[in-house]
């Protein structure tokens, strides 16, 4: 630790920056999951999916791709409209399973639209290459990303969504700080399981609580016998550990290819947006399946 605070001493901007940050936007997040309503929240969700796509196609060019930019920005702002409508809104098991046949069927048109979109173009060549980066933009990003938005129409879902999110900001934060010292990725859970299903361990006076002072509803809580058993979750917790370093590594291997630090500069100390959320899209399936899972039984 010592060569980061003597890093620290010689330029600390970049960590304040960073900090200043996460101070605005952490608030605004937490209001989103806790007690906005689905709509607002598949909105906002999809306008970070759109400028996180915006960033992918931009590093595709790199690997000298021209991407189907216009197409591919109309067919995730569809996908995004559909969840705003909030389908089954109050009831979790008919929402779920509306999702998985949308989302199903999204996955299953999206190569035949890009195909079919690039066959018109004027080298044919380079048709192939752009419909494949489109597809892949549309199953690595916005399809996680309305996984969230899904996720919190589930039973418990903003405590599911509060749980996501600790688990990926403290894999970040331990890879920020001690990445500094030791490298940044370490092929093994980067944050004790034990503190994070803690937050399960203590669910009914969190959730009591965060109702009491009017932060969620009560279907968003996990009361009483909804509480899971702690070996699953701890399993869950280890899981969704990997799957975040994962989705890290993934990120990371995309800009090496592309030969850039960052996705993007839209957030100051953090880079781009993709930089951001990389962890949290391979995260988010893992937790939407474990809930759709206990949402089914």
């Amino acid at each position: 630790m010592y060569l980061y605070r003597s890093r620290w001493r010689r330029n600390p901007l970049p960590l304040l920056k960073r900090i200043a940050t996460a101070v605005v936007l952490i608030p605004i997040v937490l209001a989103l999951i806790l007690r906005a309503p689905v709509w607002i929240l598949a909105i906002v969700a999809g306008a970070v999916a759109l400028l996180t796509v915006h960033e992918f196609l931009k590093l595709t060019e790199s690997y000298g791709v021209q991407p189907l930019r216009v197409l591919t920005y109309i067919f995730c702002a569809i996908f995004f409209l559909l969840l705003a409508l909030n389908v089954g809104n109050e009831k979790p098991l008919l929402s779920t399973a509306v999702f998985v046949y949308c989302i199903g069927a999204a996955a299953a048109i999206a190569p035949f639209i890009f195909l079919t979109r690039a066959m018109r173009g004027q080298t044919l060549s380079a048709g192939y290459p752009a419909a494949a980066a489109s597809v892949f933009a549309f199953t690595y990003i916005a399809m996680p990303m309305g996984m969230l938005v899904q996720l919190r129409q589930q039973w418990a879902g903003a405590f599911y969504l509060l749980y996501l999110l600790l688990v990926v900001w403290a894999g970040d934060i331990f890879a920020y700080f001690v990445g500094k010292s030791i490298g940044r990725h370490l092929m093994a859970p980067r944050i004790s399981p034990k503190k994070t299903w803690v937050l399960f361990y203590y669910s009914l006076p969190i959730s009591s609580t965060l109702l009491r002072f009017g932060l969620i509803q009560r279907r968003d809580g996990l009361f009483g016998l909804e509480q899971p058993a702690m070996g699953p979750v701890i399993v869950l917790t280890i899981v969704l550990n990997i799957a975040a370093q994962l989705g890290d590594l993934v990120e990371s291997l995309i800009k090496r290819g592309a030969g850039v630090k960052d996705s993007g500069t839209i957030l100051p100390g953090h880079g781009g947006m993709l930089d951001r959320i990389d962890a949290l899209l391979f995260a988010a399936p893992v937790l939407w399946y474990y809930a759709a899972w206990r949402v089914m039984q």
